[in-house]
């Protein structure tokens, strides 16, 4: 999933980098967790948790 430059687009249509880019930021970056659930001529769901962080007041 969310190979870097892999696009179903034609020439000119777009990069396909969305996927990719979402991915560095969710996962990388914060260290969330980013799924997705698809089925062929259905479509897909994209699932994003990003835990609730407690921070601890002086």
């Amino acid at each position: 999933m969310c190979d870097h430059l892999f696009t179903t687009k034609g020439v000119g249509k777009g990069t396909g980098l969305g996927l990719a880019i979402a991915r560095q930021i969710v996962v990388e970056k914060h260290s969330d967790i980013l799924e997705v659930n698809s089925a062929l001529g259905q479509g897909a769901e994209f699932l994003i948790t990003i835990p609730v962080k407690t921070i601890k007041s002086r």
